[in-house]
């Protein structure tokens, strides 16, 4: 099965179309994961059992899992998820030319879509949309403040670059498997690109923490596909699930403290649905 085809399909059996971001910040773990053989792992085992019935997708960024103990910690997660039936995908943002691409993309071994940088165009990004049964997806319109700094820049035809890299996508999806990157922070421009790409599904961030626009997020996130009984897309939420516990009326109680994770993935889902 394909990455879209596997994701409507979870989608559909969750009613929902929330992206957990597994970034386990070590500064912010809880003591009760502190003495694990490895924390983040243990950590994010807790995140999986607490919102896995709310969860479209998991996000795990890959600037958290750089390390050795990491790498183990990412592969025991992406595992974990795999046997809750939840595909992965990594946010790595990898792209570059030539053997040291053919190697970024061996991440595609273990997850089932990565996000990629399209700055170094598409010979960079071959070996990832090669894999005709991962998702790709490509960023285009970030929720950063300083996104606006080359991608709003005006091309000599008129458009914003992240307006190009958006028709570009359209162009390198042979396998039918590019997604894009367009963040919740900028409805506008989500609706610009949703009008020039109707049919490719996109991973929005900033709707937790950043406070992006929700109803804009499943407005124009979601992509209606012939092959799929729902619209596929996936709005992202990383610190404001993953670490609600520390909000908790028990931050120091275990159960309370992941319990506050699953509350606010079906939380989120609740009010993305109201936009469906």
């Amino acid at each position: 099965m394909r990455f879209f085809e596997r994701l409507a399909a979870r989608i559909e059996s969750t009613d929902s179309v929330v992206s957990v971001g597994l970034d386990p910040d070590p500064s912010r773990l809880p003591e009760f994961v502190a003495d694990a053989d490895l924390p983040r792992w243990a950590f994010n085992r807790r995140i999986i059992d607490a919102t896995h019935e709310h969860a479209a997708c998991y996000k795990p960024n890959a600037a958290f899992y750089e390390d050795p103990d990491g790498w183990r910690a990412l592969r025991e997660t992406i595992a974990y998820a795999h046997g809750k039936d939840v595909p992965v995908l990594l946010d790595a943002k990898r792209a570059d030319i030539g053997n040291t691409t053919r190697q970024y993309a061996a991440a595609l071994d273990d997850a089932d879509a990565i996000t990629v940088n399209p700055y170094l165009g598409r010979d960079s990004l071959q070996p990832f949309l090669d894999r005709a049964d991962k998702g790709v997806f490509v960023l285009c319109r970030t929720s950063n403040p300083g996104g606006g700094d080359l991608q709003d820049l005006e091309l000599g035809s008129g458009e914003p670059l992240y307006e190009r890299v958006a028709a570009l996508a359209d162009v390198w999806n042979g396998n039918d498997n590019v997604g894009l990157v367009v963040g919740a922070t900028a409805p506008e421009e989500l609706a610009e690109v949703r009008d020039i790409v109707p049919e490719i599904p996109f991973l929005v961030p900033g709707v937790g923490a950043q406070g992006g626009d929700a109803e804009a997020a499943v407005e124009h996130g979601l992509a209606e596909r012939p092959d799929a009984a729902v619209d596929v897309g996936l709005v992202n939420s990383s610190r404001g699930i993953i670490f609600a516990g520390e909000e908790s009326s028990r931050p120091d109680d275990e159960g309370t403290y992941f319990g506050a994770a699953g509350d606010s993935a079906k939380r989120l889902k609740k009010r993305l649905n109201q936009h469906r």
